[in-house]
């Protein structure tokens, strides 16, 4: 027998129809599992109570789930999870287990359970690659298997809403896991005329102790003198700015645009190609 702890923290896979529209029904998801479950599988299931939308995931849910991860000594782990932040949980996750023994495998749907959708068929599929997956944090969603470390949401409501940015390889090495410190964080986007902003980002900045600034294609930002002048000053004090590409693909090249230039000499740091979710994940872990 395989043995398989599943964490059902909430979302729309275990809703159902109420008079103020979907909301979480218990027992829906365990019932379903223990129905839809293989013979050769083992179940324990975990259900958060009360269950969460997913609006509501952060570093302390994080955390808890850290513990019932490590704490198993199974042969894998099932988290079922709302759509809404499962890119998070999928980057967060993978940032803090490395070297992770086994696999532990996110899943959830766009529609509920007991309707015609897609809850049954990504619940087989994560029961499926939860005895097959390698080590390491996967996605289990319409019908694929995809890298937690690296996918975005791109689609509100499709049933195919998930995609892998890169091909990400789950980090090696000895089992390490770590938790998610209390900091405030958060995730900056430029757009054009973002300058008249600059006072606000300067206020906000002085309340983060670090932050992620998805910045144009390979690495460029309006030469903005006070916006690169705030940019350094936060820098200077010691919040930690990392860059990411609004792009999904292709990540940062610095020196590839004269654009460029003084984003990195304010101190900036590079992402690469990480997904915004990712950089924040490892930010987050880094401080």
């Amino acid at each position: 027998m395989t043995r398989i702890l599943v964490l059902h923290t909430g979302g729309t896979v275990g809703m159902a129809h109420g008079p103020n529209g979907l909301a979480p029904q218990p027992g829906l998801v365990e019932e379903a599992l223990i129905r839809l479950a293989p013979p050769k599988l083992d179940l324990t299931i975990h259900s958060f109570d009360p269950l969460i939308d997913s609006a509501e995931m952060g570093p302390a849910i994080w955390n808890r789930l850290i513990d019932r991860i490590t704490e198993w000594s199974g042969d894998g782990i099932i988290i079922t999870h709302g759509t809404d932040t499962m890119a998070f949980t999928g980057a967060a996750l993978s940032g803090a287990l490395p070297g992770l023994p086994i696999p532990v495998v996110l899943t959830g749907s766009m529609k509920p359970l007991g309707v015609p959708g897609d809850a049954e068929s990504n619940l087989i599929l994560a029961l499926d690659a939860v005895s097959g997956a390698a080590p390491g944090v996967w996605l289990a969603f319409a019908g694929r298997i995809l890298t937690g470390a690296s996918v975005v949401k791109h689609h509100s409501s499709a049933p195919d809403s998930f995609r892998e940015t890169q091909a990400a390889v789950p980090m090696r090495g000895s089992f390490a896991p770590r938790h998610f410190p209390d900091r405030k964080l958060a995730i900056l986007t430029l757009a054009p005329g973002f300058g008249a902003a600059v006072d606000a980002l300067g206020a906000a900045l002085e309340h983060l102790d670090g932050a992620i600034l998805r910045v144009f294609g390979a690495g460029t930002m309006m030469q903005d003198p006070k916006l690169l002048s705030v940019l350094a000053a936060a820098t200077g004090r010691g919040c930690r700015i990392v860059a990411v590409s609004q792009c999904e693909r292709g990540g940062l090249t610095p020196g590839a645009y004269a654009a460029g230039e003084a984003l990195w000499a304010s101190g900036v740091e590079n992402g690469g190609t990480k997904t915004a979710e990712r950089a924040l994940a490892d930010l987050w872990l880094d401080l």
